[in-house]
């Protein structure tokens, strides 16, 4: 449902668009629903060039692998739109229009490092650009740039449409694989942080459906609440029943019998099957493994980076210090305290016990199965 100041604008959006939106993508701009604000107040933040929606991604307005990697291709349509905007003349040298799409690449792909969802769709829309201007020598004019910028929007939704897609075909595969009872999730994997429905937690939903009477333990996912905030907040607009943990309460209700499977989404995952995820998520692994309960992935194909052989070699963020040392703005440690604020994981590909694509179901051992289902 469109927000009442949208209620004249026309949006920019591909079918089967969810009824949770992270976004609203308009003629002037992207409208991001500010995460950092969920579950308190519900915000948009107007982001109408490079530099904002950079600065979204970075500082956590929009987040989650996926939709760091739609939003990315939007900025690019924006920023490029603005390019065009500003030219004076009505040619342009082909070299200064390669530099541009160089300077918006990198921009974009720099503003965080681990989810690979981003480099990913970037990676498309440079591409994009780079065959269309071939076909140019030394000038381009403003009504072909103009024929570049609608298919850099093409190829946008196209990236959209295909994650909602992917979501969709996860949860079909991943709702048989779930055993009755308790399911843990951890951070947020639903429409806030991706396309459309959701990874992990699109697979509950879709179980939801299935088998109502399952329960779902959602952890709060400690230092940023993606937990408490974000999937919580999802789970009651969807008005599924969810109990809310403390992270450190799992390993006791596994022991307890509670829970009978945990399922996470990946923000990387690499040739081998070892997955990058939000910090805890090792933990979580190891608990289950301990206990002898199923640890799934559910990731698109897109979140799989084959150019990396183990784990090990994925670039791991670090998060200023205050999101530990805080809880929603309010100081919860001693003024002159550190903090080390690890914002990622590696989960060894010997924890997991199936990786849910929307290609199929993914089982040991990775590195004979993963190049079956995913290609370079």
């Amino acid at each position: 449902m469109k927000p009442s100041f949208l209620k004249k604008e026309i949006l920019k959006e591909p079918d089967k668009a969810d009824s949770i939106k992270a976004w609203f993508w308009t003629e002037k701009g992207l409208y991001l629903l500010d995460q950092r604000k969920l579950p308190l107040e519900e915000k948009y933040i107007f982001c109408d060039n490079l530099n904002k929606i950079r600065t979204a991604i970075k500082e956590m307005v929009v987040r989650g692998a996926p939709a760091i990697g739609i939003c990315s291709a939007i900025g690019f349509v924006i920023e490029f739109k603005n390019f065009l905007s500003s030219l004076k003349s009505e040619e342009i040298l082909i070299h200064k229009v390669e530099e541009e799409i160089g300077k918006i690449s990198n921009l974009l792909v720099t503003a965080r490092p681990t989810a690979i969802n981003l480099s990913w769709a970037v990676s498309r829309m440079r591409k994009i650009s780079l065959n269309f201007l071939e076909k140019f020598k030394e000038k381009i004019n403003k009504s072909e740039l103009k024929q570049l910028e609608e298919l850099l929007e093409k190829e946008a939704l196209k990236i959209w449409k295909e994650d909602i897609e992917a979501n969709l075909a996860i949860a079909d595969y991943g709702k048989d694989i779930l055993p009755e009872g308790g399911i843990l999730t951890h951070c947020n994997t639903g429409a806030l942080a991706t396309g459309g429905y959701g990874t992990a937690l699109g697979i509950i939903r879709k179980f939801y459906e299935k088998n109502k009477k399952i329960k779902i333990f959602v952890d709060e996912t400690r230092p940023f609440l993606q937990g408490a905030r974000l999937t919580a907040w999802e789970l009651y607009k969807l008005k599924i029943p969810y109990t809310l943990i403390s992270d450190n309460a799992a390993g006791f209700l596994m022991k307890k019998g509670e829970i009978s499977a945990v399922i996470v989404g990946a923000d990387r995952i690499a040739k081998n099957g070892d997955t990058a995820n939000k910090i805890g998520t090792y933990s979580l692994a190891v608990l289950a493994k301990f206990h002898n309960i199923p640890f799934y992935v559910a990731a698109p194909s897109s979140t799989f980076d084959l150019s990396i052989e183990k784990g090990e070699k994925i670039p791991i963020e670090i998060r200023p210090s205050k999101e530990v040392l805080t809880c929603h703005k309010s100081k919860i440690a001693p003024s002159k305290a550190k903090a080390y604020n690890i914002a990622f994981d590696i989960t060894p590909n010997e924890l997991i016990s199936a990786i849910i694509t929307e290609k199929g179901i993914i089982y040991p051992p990775y590195e004979e199965n993963i190049p079956k289902f995913i290609t370079p």
